[in-house]
This record gives structure tokens, sequence and C-alpha cells, in this order.
């Protein structure tokens, strides 16, 4: 009996083994596969039928058999009527829908420039831009440079909207001050029209264990204030005048953008909710990007656009990995409490 369990685990190993090669061969392959693929790729949403679908997949569930057979052929009939009614020389306007969801290094800029790019190939004076906007802002030469790629859109001469469902301050202000028209939710956070440097300095801590520490530099101010050596007044006062000079260029961009805002009001680096935003006209409206686009869905052909990487085939099986185990420990963990309030 030992024997069989020893064949049979010598085979089930050998089996086993010839599986991982497979694996890593088809890995191999797909990797210099996706090499020659290289590059992002449009996703266009029609949200006009996004939206139809949605509503048609509702009525479906609500309504009886001979309900919903009776309102689509009135659906039909209405779009062939609406069809018929439009001349054929007369194109709808379109609205472009882009997303930009922001981090301290402004990332999502790289497919933003191409997104933009992409759609001034196309678009036509009558054409609309909204940017659903959700950015509590960075470093400052990440989200100038986003903010430089929204105002092709602006020099193009399309409306332009910006939309703040959750948060535009700081960098992510600079961006949405571009736009001809911001809205926001009641609740979203504007404003933060600041700047801000913060760091930690160890100077002490090393002195205390005896490590010294160099730094050498070819201009007076090539370094102001640093995380290991001893800082100066004179340096703190340097860096003091670099923020103060920043903080008037973003004053001064903000202002440009928006001539009937009492600057000096709004650029004490506070922020506000949207209500308190309308007051002091950082905003020109309160409204939600959905109702926006509701509202707009019946006078306009509506796309989304959206550039997406492709994440390499490696990426992609270790982020599948880490999903399993992370619902097994959540799992794990939903169980352990629930034990706990038995």
């Amino acid at each position: 009996m030992s024997e069989f369990f020893f064949a049979y685990g010598l085979f089930f190993a050998k089996v086993l083994t010839a599986l991982i090669a497979l694996v890593f061969a088809v890995a191999i392959i797909a990797s210099a596969r996706q090499k020659k693929d290289e590059g992002p790729e449009l996703k266009v949403t029609n949200l006009n039928q996004k939206y139809r679908d949605l509503q048609m997949r509702l009525r479906h569930a609500v309504m009886n058999k001979k309900q919903f057979k009776q309102f689509a052929k009135q659906q039909q009939k209405s779009i062939k009527q609406q069809q018929k009614a439009t001349p054929k020389s007369t194109a709808r306007s379109k609205m472009f829908v882009l997303d930009f969801d922001g981090d301290i290094k402004a990332t999502e800029v790289a497919t933003l420039r191409d997104e933009i790019t992409t759609m001034l190939s196309v678009a036509e004076p009558q054409d609309e831009v909204l940017l659903k906007l959700d950015n509590s802002g960075g470093l400052v030469h990440e989200h100038g440079l986003a903010a430089s790629q929204l105002q092709r859109i602006k020099d193009a001469k399309l409306n332009f909207t910006v939309a703040v469902d959750k948060v535009a301050a700081s960098g992510g202000y600079m961006m949405a001050c571009v736009a001809d028209k911001i809205i926001a939710a009641p609740f979203a956070i504007l404003g933060s029209i600041g700047v801000l440097a913060q760091l930690p300095n160890f100077n002490r801590m090393l002195d205390k264990h005896g490590i010294d520490f160099e730094q050498h530099t070819a201009g007076e101010y090539k370094r102001t204030v640093t995380m290991f050596g001893k800082n100066s007044d004179k340096e703190r006062e340097k860096l003091k005048l670099d923020l103060q000079e920043t903080h008037r260029l973003f004053r001064e961009f903000v202002a440009g953008n928006r001539p009937k805002l009492n600057i000096d009001e709004v650029a004490t680096g506070e922020h506000w909710y949207g209500l308190q935003a309308l007051d002091r006209r950082l905003i020109d409206e309160v409204k939600t990007s959905d109702e926006f686009l509701v509202d707009a869905i019946n006078d306009y052909d509506i796309y989304q656009i959206k550039m997406e990487i492709k994440k390499p085939l490696q990426e992609r099986i270790v982020g599948g990995l880490g999903s399993i185990s992370e619902g097994l420990r959540n799992r794990f963990a939903a169980q352990q409490n629930d034990s706990k309030y038995l």
C-alpha cells in the first residue's frame, strides 16, 4: 500500500510540475504578444444608450408582460417620429464626458492629455465638454500641467463645464477654475487656495547618535531647508518667500479665470462646502454631475471617453491572486467578528 501512495505522490508531483511549466510558458508568450500592443486603449461609452438600457431593464422588472410590450412599442414609435422630425443635415450636438481622479502627483494627466487630443480632433463648435473632477491637490507643477491641458479645451472655444461631486481643493481647484462653468454637490469641498510645505528635521537625532550629515551646493539657494542638516533662519525665510511667490502665481491664475471672484476673500487657504462656495462665487451652481447629465440627455448625444492602460499579464495575475487573498482575509475577519457578538 505504501508503494502505491509513493507512486501516486510521484505522479502527482510530475503533473503539478508540468502544469507550472505550462502556465509559465503561456505567461511568457502572452507577455511577448502584449508588448506589440502596448499603449492606452480608448474606451467610448454612449451614455444615452446606457441610461435607456437601464431604464428598460427596470421597467421590464416592474411591469407585467403586456404593459412592457406596449411601452416598448411606444418607445420605438417615439424614436422613429423624432428621427423623422430631425432633418438629416442637422446633427445633434455632442457632449463629451471626461473623468479625472486626482492624487498628489496628478498621475492621470498622462491619459487626460490623450483624451483631450482625441476629443478635440472630432469636436465641433456647438459641442460641449463635461469634466467630472475629484482632486484634493498636490504638487504644484503636476497640477499646473493638468490645468494647462484643460486650457486646450477653452482655447478650442468649446463650452466647458467642470462638475465636482466630492472635492476640488488646492491644485484641484486650480484645474476647476479653467472651466467656463463650475457645478458642485452641496457638500463638495472647494477652495483651499494656498500653498503648503512641511517636513521633519532629524538633525538633533543624528547628532545624538554621532552621525554627521554633509551637504554641498553651488548657488546660494540651491537648497533651503533640509531634513538632515541644521536649518538656519535665513533658509527658513527663503522658503517662506518661495511659498509666497507660488501663492501669488496661484492667486493670479484663479483671478484671471474667475474675474468676478473676490480673490482676497477666498485665497486664504480655507476650504468651503458647495453651498458656501456658491455664496463666494467659487462655483456657479449647486448641482451633481448626475443631475447635469440627466438634464442634457434629451438635447445632446453624450459620450464618455476614457483612455485605459492595459496592465501586463503578470500584474493582472498577481492582482487577481491578491484580490482572492484579500477576499479570504475579509471573510475570515467577518466570521471572527460575528463570533464575538453571538
